[in-house]
């Protein structure tokens, strides 16, 4: 009786429509953010020629700068999602990133670059938690892995248009020196692209103030059963540490495919100086291969993962998340070793594959086991984690084994290095990770 009580009390989905327009708008978000997150990699050399830093330096930028306040501002963020207005949350995030990326374009020196990079960590943070807290309000669990998929494309969309606009300021400054810019005065090119992709942002902000969110679910008796009430960062911790072996396992493969995918910041250089490719070739190959693998793959992971729960496999998250990986470690590492840059890419169109499996397949298996009194807190935890380890592992590894082990002419090995080295400990734990996570979905289903 109680049970039907609170089935009749829960309020309902919102209609479908309703639903995906805030996916669209909160994909578009995530889109921006990812453009003012990569295109930093595709302006390696010309920041290093201007501002005289090595490959460890960039390493430390590309990765620790914008993780120390995407990570330590994640949790507290997730709470403050669990209580206040998202969409207010996001517009403020949405603006301090997007400024932070176009002032990155007025630094001088590698200290000035790495705060506005930390900066821009401090305002990404606020997207993802109250984006999938939103997307579980706005969709029934059984249709959920679409819209998550829709959203998580947008790291291979906005990988992608930040590719083709870093091709198309990286040719056009072939022929032009300086620029005069109103307010700042004279500007290299690799400058003016931070100012190009930060700027726009601050209009998307705008327009969250008025989007209208979704009614919260309430907890369900199951989870209030499970001790989970939502009051406080303490609570969802103590729920991660009584389940920490399933948490920990499948989170631990989320954290290598970071590692993998912010480890390639460091590709533009690479295919330079193995293959002779300028960084405008690059990027602008590399766009095609993210736009027509990376959606693609994740929405079909969405599509199907959401049929086989309709089917009754509920666990289907979590072995398409498996399989993604399985696929992703080989073609990141080969691209490294042959001698055609047009066969690396093809590997690397299925690494682009595989990891936009891994990130649509993670987070959906997350919320599966989630209660929803904490789900934009263990969100939050999530992408702290795999934020923290991608990035503080991913780029500075890469960048020191660079400088001070293989030298930099070889950087390739350096990044297949990393991959290696970081996968074998998670890779050895799947099977377990597999049946801890089927145990734990027994017991919330």
């Amino acid at each position: 009786m109680a049970s039907a009580a609170i089935e009749r009390e829960a309020p309902r989905y919102p209609p479908a429509r309703a639903g995906w327009s805030l996916v669209a708008l909160l994909t578009l978000a995530y889109v921006f953010s990812f453009i003012d997150r990569y295109i930093l990699g595709l302006l390696i050399e010309p920041i290093k020629a201007d501002l005289g830093m090595t490959d460890a330096q960039i390493g430390w930028v590309l990765g620790p700068a914008f993780a120390i306040f995407y990570a330590t501002m994640g949790l507290p963020l997730g709470w403050l999602v669990d209580r206040k207005r998202r969409t207010l949350i996001v517009a403020a995030g949405i603006f301090v990133w997007s400024f932070a990326t176009a002032i990155s374009g007025l630094a001088r020196s590698f200290l000035h670059l790495f705060l506005a990079r930390m900066a821009v960590g401090v305002g990404e943070a606020t997207l993802s938690p109250a984006a999938m807290s939103m997307i579980s309000d706005s969709f029934p669990p059984e249709r959920r892995s679409k819209p998550i998929a829709v959203y998580v494309a947008a790291l291979s969309l906005g990988a992608g248009i930040a590719s083709l606009i870093g091709s198309a300021v990286l040719t056009w400054a072939k022929t032009a020196g300086t620029i005069e810019v109103p307010l700042v005065g004279p500007v290299l090119p690799w400058q003016l692209t931070f100012f190009i992709v930060g700027l726009p942002g601050i209009a998307l902000a705008a327009i969250f103030l008025f989007v209208r969110e979704p009614v919260r679910r309430r907890a369900s008796e199951d989870e209030a059963r499970a001790g989970v009430t939502g009051n406080g960062i303490g609570d969802a911790l103590s729920y991660v540490r009584r389940n920490a072996g399933v948490y920990g396992g499948f989170i631990s493969l989320a954290c290598v495919m970071a590692i993998v995918a912010y480890g390639q910041s460091f590709l533009a250089p690479v295919f330079e100086r193995t293959h002779g490719w300028p960084p405008e070739k690059y990027a602008f190959v590399n766009a095609i291969v993210l736009l027509s693998a990376g959606p693609g793959s994740v929405f079909l992971s969405g599509v199907i993962s959401d049929r086989m729960a309709q089917a009754g496999r509920k666990d289907a998250p979590i072995h398409m998340l498996v399989a993604g990986y399985i696929a992703m470690l080989p073609t990141a590492i080969i691209p490294m070793f042959v001698a055609s840059p047009e066969l690396a890419f093809v590997f690397l169109f299925f690494n682009t594959a595989a990891v936009g499996v891994v990130s649509a397949m993670a987070v959906t298996a997350l919320l599966a086991i989630t209660p929803s009194a904490i789900r934009g807190q263990l969100t939050a935890f999530y992408y702290m984690s795999i934020s923290m380890t991608g990035l503080f592992l991913g780029p500075p590894t890469v960048g020191y084994l660079s400088t001070h082990v293989f030298g930099e002419a070889d950087l390739r090995y350096a990044y297949a290095a990393t991959c290696a080295i970081y996968a074998l400990v998670p890779t050895l734990f799947i099977g377990p990770t597999l049946r801890a996570y089927r145990r734990q979905l027994a017991r919330v289903a």
